[in-house]
């Protein structure tokens, strides 16, 4: 991992697709860092008064993208905080570079099969509301590989302990915050 050193690491953005482990993930890096957790689709939900899946099938895609940029745009300012993106926060450049530009990065990866079992039995996922969600992970997987590789770090969850997968993006983090890094 080459983070630039013009950075200021203060915060950890953990991306990936949805059932990764964001927010279990989070909240444990949060707890041990002593840092403020905070997802970003609670945080939507909490500021719009509704669920996502209201906020998609009412207003769409594009207001719900709309209000994620604007809450990464308020987030730069902040520090100590552990965010859990929205599975697809880290398509927008804008998003990302935002990201970057205060909070280690981490994209949290699994495969389409592994997340599929992860999120089956879970209902609220607006893009799972199709004949063939194990077909549409595959697909929005692709499509979305390009910028999850962006991350400044890229971190397998299938065959890891939630505690290992901490452990590795505490490392990772200590390490980014490292002076001539």
């Amino acid at each position: 991992m080459a983070v630039n050193s013009d950075r200021t690491i203060r915060n950890i953005a953990l991306t990936g697709f949805m059932g990764v482990g964001k927010s279990s993930v989070g909240r444990a890096l949060a707890e041990q860092l002593h840092f403020e957790f905070l997802d970003t689709d609670e945080v939507i939900e909490t500021n719009a008064g509704k669920s996502i899946s209201r906020i998609f099938s009412e207003e769409g895609e594009s207001t719900f993208r709309a209000l994620e940029c604007q809450l990464v745009q308020q987030l730069a300012g902040r520090d100590r905080l552990v965010i859990s993106t929205g599975g697809g926060l880290a398509v927008n450049a804008d998003n990302l570079a935002s990201l970057k530009a205060h909070a280690l990065v981490v994209c949290l990866w699994a495969s389409p099969e592994a997340i599929w079992e992860r999120v089956r039995h879970q209902s609220h996922r607006p893009i799972l509301q199709t004949v063939d969600p194990p077909a549409r992970i595959r697909e929005l997987l692709a499509q979305r590989e390009p910028f999850y590789k962006q991350a400044d770090v890229l971190v397998n969850t299938e065959l890891r302990s939630l505690r290992e997968v901490v452990q590795q993006v505490l490392f990772q983090f200590q390490l980014a915050r490292q002076p001539g890094r």
